[in-house]
């Protein structure tokens, strides 16, 4: 699994690949931002639309800095989110 590291604010962030499908499949992946360990952990999720290879890893890996603190900027608490284990 491939994850990116970037820093925001002075904290550090992990970005991974949700994994979560959406009816878009290939159009529309997850990307969870997390920050800390335990019960200290913060999570955060956003979706985005890759411009070149249709692969999650290979999508996440394509994007710049620039781009991911884009996203973590339009990204959602986890307690909001299905990728996060939110349920209605």
């Amino acid at each position: 699994m491939a994850i990116r590291t970037i820093s925001i604010d002075r904290d550090t962030w992990r970005v991974l690949s949700s994994g979560f499908v959406t009816q878009y499949t290939r159009d529309e992946f997850g990307l969870m931002f997390v920050r800390g360990s335990g019960d200290d952990r913060t999570v955060r999720v956003t979706r985005y639309s890759p411009l070149g290879t249709r692969s999650r890893e290979a999508s996440l890996m394509e994007l710049t800095d620039s781009d991911l603190h884009r996203l973590f900027a339009s990204s959602q608490p986890s307690a909001t989110s299905p990728e996060a284990g939110y349920v209605l």
